[in-house]
């Protein structure tokens, strides 16, 4: 699983950052959240491609969603023909299809947009849910958790043996969880020779908020935490009247959710492309390793198990 920041600038782009937007790669599908101007240079740019899954949206304005008409037209002219759902906050629907009919974005493959709540599971797959929850912006917003199924247990061939189990079937019938009988009458459980489910991988993205109590409860121990980090402390105040975030209180989150590493975006264009003092604050209030990803930046996800 990987995840590439397309665009990490605030309200304002600068020549070095992009408006928001991240897209989730997992096997073969591509998950994008918001849609910032200019998003589709940006995945030529990084050579993500345009096979979109699906589109996540957590709020309406405009730089987390005025790239999307352009996106769309472009995968009209790629000649996508599988359909394409965008999801979008609850009471913001209309907002996003008078958006769309404003631009002419009329493609020939089918759009649908879904209101979503917080809470709501958005999608709901057999190794994964993408799931909204509440954030504080001032305005109708979510974020969204992708966060994996379980998996199964390890499977102990040596023990297995040991224990007089041909090699074939019935390796795999214990792996799913049905027990076996061999031919002396033993019975063999699946615990005998398979271990404890093993998790699978959470990365939560917050869009534009205020830290909350939610968003702690929703990404603990998240492999990736993505949370807006705007300011530094020094602006506290601003961060507060405007529904975002200081770097140090998206550490501060990441600290309480004990998450293993911190991204932090939306930096704000009066930082230019010195990000320092946004990452050194962050890193004294967390020990998540943190990072300040810049446009192109791409992080592989491994498992929590994985050696």
């Amino acid at each position: 699983m990987q995840v590439t920041f397309l665009g990490t600038s605030g309200a304002i782009p600068t020549i070095e950052r992009n408006p928001s937007a991240i897209l989730l790669r997992r096997d073969g599908e591509r998950f994008l959240f918001d849609v910032g101007e200019g998003t589709q240079r940006q995945m030529m740019r990084y050579s993500t491609g345009f096979d979109i899954t699906a589109i996540f949206l957590t709020h309406l304005h405009g730089d987390h969603i005025l790239g999307l008409p352009g996106l769309l037209q472009t995968l009209e002219s790629t000649e996508r023909a599988a359909p394409l759902t965008i999801y979008t906050p609850i009471k913001t629907g209309e907002n996003i299809t008078q958006l769309l009919a404003a631009t002419e974005t009329n493609p020939t493959y089918s759009v649908s947009v879904q209101e979503v709540n917080p809470g709501e599971i958005a999608v709901d797959h057999d190794e994964y849910r993408i799931q909204a929850f509440e954030t504080n912006h001032q305005t109708q917003s979510v974020g969204y958790a992708f966060i994996e199924t379980e998996r199964k247990g390890r499977f102990d061939r040596e023990r297995a043996e040991e224990l007089g189990v041909p090699v074939g079937p019935k390796f795999q019938q214990l792996h799913e969880g049905r027990s076996i009988e061999l031919d002396d009458g033993t019975v063999i459980q699946p615990d005998q020779v398979v271990g404890d489910p093993r998790p699978g991988r959470r990365i939560v993205y917050t869009g534009d908020t205020r830290p909350s109590d939610i968003t702690v409860s929703v990404a603990m121990d998240a492999d990736l935490l993505i949370h807006e980090a705007m300011f530094t402390q020094e602006s506290t105040d601003r961060a507060w009247q405007t529904g975002h975030s200081t770097s140090q209180e998206a550490a501060e989150i990441a600290r309480r959710a004990d998450v293993d590493r911190l991204a932090l975006t939306h930096v704000s264009s009066r930082y230019g492309n010195d990000t320092s003092e946004i990452e050194s604050e962050a890193r004294e209030s967390t020990d998540a390793e943190v990072l300040v990803p810049d446009d192109g930046t791409s992080l592989t996800i491994p498992y929590p198990d994985q050696d």
